[in-house]
């Protein structure tokens, strides 16, 4: 079964000319409910051929596929704690994590963080480059997003530029609709909404530079 219509394969692989190193897919997923009739994963199938078929469309594209339950040495190696779940790698694991199938606007964001961590060069400017070095500590952002929201993706891949930028930053999109617990927890009732290290707290996409502030007033 194909994830993707011909037309925009054909506008992604044009998108993916611009890869220049190698980016691995690493997708967390769990699909047999005899294993575990209480876990269920209703979009874990299908995130996952669309991660295959990303990884089809260029040869800089690798993908690796674990199984959120038995693969218990991965699932903590890269912090997984709920699936679908997709982690996106460079030379390094850069701590960017999506959490549900990012369809919908979410897809854009998707082909662009792929796109800038195969350029190795996040695009962001000088001097917000060099704030994000400054930090000294672990930064943990959450941005909770819909697959229907336009505003989304950019609050998103600024926070995946950003953990790109310093090892001691991870980020992550939350896909409020197949995680409403976690929407309900942290009173999500727009989007986007970002959490950083759990106490500073935004609705909106900010600008760059805003953003960055936001994380310096912890």
């Amino acid at each position: 079964m194909s994830m993707l219509e011909d037309n925009v394969k054909i506008e992604v692989k044009k998108i993916f000319e611009k890869l220049t190193n190698p980016v691995k897919l690493v997708v967390f997923t769990q699909e047999s409910p005899i294993i575990m009739p209480t876990l269920e994963c209703e979009n874990c199938k299908d995130n996952r051929l669309l991660m295959e078929e990303l990884a089809g469309l260029n040869e800089k594209i690798s993908i690796e596929i674990f199984d959120f339950l038995k693969d218990k040495e991965k699932v903590e190696k890269y912090r997984i704690d709920k699936i679908p779940a997709t982690v996106i790698e460079g030379d390094d694991d850069y701590g960017i994590r999506f959490f549900g199938i990012p369809a919908g606007y979410e897809f854009s964001t998707l082909i662009e963080t792929i796109t800038f961590v195969s350029q190795r060069d996040t695009g962001l400017n000088a001097q917000i480059k060099e704030k994000l070095k400054t930090i000294t500590r672990p930064i943990h952002i959450r941005v909770f997003v819909t697959l229907t929201c336009p505003y989304c993706p950019q609050a998103a891949i600024t926070a995946f530029k950003f953990a790109m930028e310093n090892k001691l930053i991870t980020a992550e999109t939350i896909n409020s609709q197949e995680f409403p617990h976690l929407a309900q927890k942290y009173n999500v009732f727009a989007v986007p909404k970002t959490i950083i290290n759990e106490t500073v707290q935004f609705e909106g996409s900010l600008p760059e530079a805003i953003f960055a502030e936001k994380i310096f007033s912890l």
